[in-house]
């Protein structure tokens, strides 16, 4: 099948105009072939020399006569493009209604996902705990004795359990944030306390894999207008992932800095694997890790740096990445403070 584009020329739509003086009577082939042979005669002497005005030239044609078909030609020419125009406008609706279909059933496929994810997560938070309090009471003796190394086993599905407790809330938060129904408890927060109790939540993973962990917060910050628990989740959730990419050895700081009276920046550095600068658009896609092998090195659900990005900006605040591929990465963002410039002055 041939996909050249085509291009019109004013021929494609009305007819030449010395076909036209001879379909009509008003000149004989011999006379058009005289024309043309003079007109070429009269550009090899570098003189501009139209169709009409070589037959008008040669006699072989009255003025009147020409009017007349030029201005049949130019009527036929408008109409032609009219309806072009009309053809045009109507494969573009068309092709509108059909993309504006598209979108929808992007749109539904969409919807049944989140909700597809908001059931399923919902439904495994019952067995979920079930597990929970059975192993609570298995570790406790309570259903009798059990051996150090039986203990241990249990401890491991403990931690196992809480990891998964961890992922299905990761989920309904996603599919809460799908329907736009992440919702924000706006109150004054002390950052600097939730910085250092982040940095305190991972210092045990962070030892585990031999990476310094620690946070370096200005004096004196004022409070920020946020929601402290989503806040605070997604502080988790961007060291949990600079401690996850960054090698033994390497390091990860919190920082929290005072920008002015009004803002407060917030940022997660890390000695890690860094990003290439041309794949960093992907990492807050949902569901969509950049090594997505079946042989990949590191685990997630690749849905956490998405809603920290979401949860930032129902904050009205934006998420900026920095990043050098091999030499580690930067995640920052603004908070706005409860202090006002007028009430320091």
């Amino acid at each position: 099948m041939n996909t050249q584009p085509v291009h019109l020329s004013p021929e494609m739509l009305v007819s030449r105009l010395g076909d036209s003086l001879v379909h009509k009577g008003h000149i004989s082939e011999a006379d058009l072939q005289k024309a043309l042979a003079y007109q070429q005669e009269q550009l090899a002497q570098g003189k501009t020399c139209l169709l009409g005005q070589a037959l008008l030239d040669l006699n072989l044609l009255k003025q009147s006569a020409l009017d007349q078909v030029v201005t049949e030609q130019i009527i036929q020419l408008r109409n032609a493009l009219q309806a072009a125009n009309r053809s045009l406008e109507e494969r573009v609706q068309q092709r509108t209604a059909e993309l504006q279909g598209a979108l929808e059933r992007l749109s539904e496929l969409g919807q049944m996902k989140a909700n597809f994810v908001s059931n399923i997560s919902h439904e495994l938070r019952t067995p979920l705990t079930h597990i929970k309090g059975y192993l609570e009471l298995l570790v406790s003796e309570s259903l009798g004795a059990i051996t150090g190394e039986q203990k241990h086993a249990l401890h491991v599905s403990q931690q196992s359990a809480v990891r998964l407790e961890g992922l299905i809330d990761e989920l309904i938060m996603f599919s809460l944030a799908s329907r736009g129904e992440l919702s924000l408890r706006l109150e004054a927060v002390d950052i600097a306390r939730l910085a250092n109790m982040s940095i305190k939540s991972m210092e045990q993973k962070a030892k585990d894999r031999g990476v310094s962990v620690h946070a370096v917060v200005d004096r004196d910050v004022p409070p920020v207008q946020a929601d402290s628990q989503k806040i605070a989740w997604a502080l988790a959730q961007l060291l949990d992932n600079a401690i996850k990419f960054t090698p033994s050895g390497g390091r990860v700081v919190l920082g929290v800095q005072r920008e002015s009276a009004n803002l407060v920046i917030v940022s997660v550095t890390d000695t890690g694997i860094g990003i290439p600068p041309q794949r960093i658009e992907e990492i807050f896609e949902p569901f969509h890790q950049l090594d997505s092998s079946s042989t990949r090195k590191y685990g997630g659900t690749g849905i956490g740096l998405s809603l920290v990005r979401q949860i930032v900006e129902a904050h009205g605040s934006m998420i900026e990445v920095s990043s050098v591929d091999g030499h580690g990465s930067t995640f920052k963002f603004p908070l706005l403070t409860t202090v006002s410039e007028d009430a320091e002055s």
